[in-house]
């Protein structure tokens, strides 16, 4: 691929016209586009939403535990921080090869690259369902369960049947039974690509871009490929064409393949230190571990690593692991320096992972810099802290999360819930739209199933019916059709905060 220019990268048209005109005299005070998309950001109900849904941990009445909308927030301002430290580092030749000094940013406006992070860093989770992570896995078991159900059917036709027959199959299933929360994120602002005029959020080309870490299809999934890219699905098949416009104008698409745009790297790396730091914070301050059992698990871990990471083929050589091994040390050493006190434990910790977020900020500039020649052509595989001095690091935090934290009552009774709610909202708005829609007087939805189907909010429909408007001869299948219902539902699920969704659940089945 040739090298990506920052011109087209930083691209501030839009996938539709804004029905709101602006008024003449505004021209006087103009702000650009992208902090136009961070105001609108902003004030946007989806993004709102993401107040009352889980980040790691349950929501409770304490004031400390972060919900997705406070996570989001860090991880704006880790990727903006990130940024400048890697803008200024390019701008003075740091860790640049000689002979690739035409990468420098002299044209670049850096406020323009900071307003597109910060968006995509408040963004980033916008497609997530109710009840953290977990409700991912349990909308795509519940879609692969049904694939295997002899009774799912649909006009007499086994649903699997039906979409073995169509030649996206292998899409049209995988995108329902590995159902992500990025791909998800995606469609929601998208929505208005289908509109000649919209009144929905309407982002910049780069922000959107910046979004996509996962530049893969459904059935590109390898969570074991070298490419980072393909780990996870990245788009739906129904916002494939969309992507391809918003890709074809920062030119991260050539010869049919998507390329990661260079700021989704810095995106991926405030993301990852913000879950590592933050949120082991969080597990702290409830008490989920001691700073002792801490120290003890991770003396365990930096002097057998290749025990803990047997998968990862990442080599931790001595002088990397002689960086985590300050980072514990720093932490051991205040420890026997302080009269020990709950208090005196908290603050300690806090400086820790303050010491601990800024040395990841470090080696994810480095990283970047180091490599940004493959960066800007595409042909970097790899997150920003391969192979640095903290790449055991990060693996450790995120290891002590899983020790610590998702093992832990709060976080498996929610775990369970989610899995209670999802599935019955699942097993009762599916079903209802099979034949929503349908011309044919044989298959109608029910009474009953209207009733649902008219709980499920105008916006959805509307976004359903713009579609299957703009279908084709090639598409307009039953099965794309049938595909596109069950992801009305998922819209309607996914766009659902944590109360709404408990709360639906217990009106439905009658508990007051």
């Amino acid at each position: 691929m040739k090298v990506m220019e920052w011109n087209t990268l930083i691209c501030d048209k839009r996938v539709a016209t804004d029905k709101f005109k602006e008024p003449q005299e505004w021209k006087d005070h103009p702000i650009d586009e992208f902090e136009k998309d961070y105001k609108n950001i902003i004030s946007n109900s989806a993004f709102r939403r993401l107040q009352d849904k889980t980040q790691v941990f349950p929501l409770d009445k304490s004031d400390f535990v972060r919900t997705r909308l406070t996570h989001s927030i860090e991880v704006s301002t880790i990727a903006n921080q990130l940024w400048h430290m890697i803008y200024n580092g390019i701008k003075e030749g740091k860790y640049i090869k000689d002979n690739f000094k035409k990468f420098k940013m002299e044209e670049l406006e850096p406020e323009k690259v900071t307003n597109i992070l910060m968006c995509s860093g408040l963004l980033h989770d916008l497609g997530n369902p109710p009840f953290g992570h977990f409700g991912e896995v349990v909308i795509g078991d519940w879609f692969k369960q049904k694939f295997e159900d002899k009774t799912f059917k649909f006009k007499d036709q086994k649903v699997s049947e039906l979409f073995k027959n169509e030649k996206n199959f292998n899409q049209l299933g995988n995108d329902l039974i590995h159902f992500e929360g990025n791909a998800q994120a995606l469609r929601i602002l998208l929505k208005c690509y289908d509109l000649k005029e919209t009144n929905h959020l309407n982002l910049t080309y780069s922000v959107i871009n910046t979004l996509v870490k996962y530049p893969t299809s459904s059935e590109q999934i390898d969570k074991d490929h070298d490419n980072i890219k393909f780990h996870k699905n990245g788009y739906f098949y129904s916002e494939f064409e969309a992507l391809k416009k918003v890709a074809s104008k920062t030119e991260t698409f050539s010869n049919e393949q998507f390329v990661r745009h260079p700021l989704t790297y810095i995106l991926e790396a405030a993301d990852d230190i913000a879950y590592a730091t933050a949120d082991l914070e969080d597990a702290f301050k409830k008490e989920l571990f001691t700073l002792d059992e801490l120290l003890d698990f991770y003396k365990q871990i930096i002097e057998k690593p290749e025990e803990y990471f047997k998968k990862d083929n990442s080599h931790f050589d001595d002088s990397k692991i002689q960086k985590t091994i300050d980072l514990f040390d720093y932490l051991k050493n205040n420890i026997k320096a302080k009269n020990r006190t709950k208090e005196t434990d908290l603050a300690l910790f806090n400086e820790w992972i303050k010491f601990a977020r800024g040395w990841l900020m470090y080696v994810c500039t480095y990283r970047f810099i180091k490599n940004y020649e493959e960066i800007m052509t595409g042909n970097y595989t790899k997150d920003l802290f391969f192979d640095t001095f903290h790449a055991l690091s990060i693996k450790v935090l995120k290891k002590a999360m899983d020790r610590f934290a998702f093992h832990s009552n709060d976080i498996l009774k929610l775990e369970l819930s989610a899995q209670t709610i999802i599935n019955f909202l699942m097993d009762r708005f599916i079903p209802a739209v099979l034949y929503y829609d349908e011309k044919d007087e044989n298959f109608k939805p029910s009474k009953a199933d209207q009733k649902y189907i008219d709980l499920i909010s105008d916006n959805y429909k509307e976004d359903y019916r713009n579609k299957v408007k703009k279908l084709n001869a090639s598409n307009n299948t039953d099965a794309y059709k049938l595909y596109l219902r069950f992801l009305l539902v998922t819209d309607y699920i996914s766009g659902m905060t944590d109360s709404f969704a408990k709360n639906l659940y217990q009106e439905l089945n009658g508990i007051t």
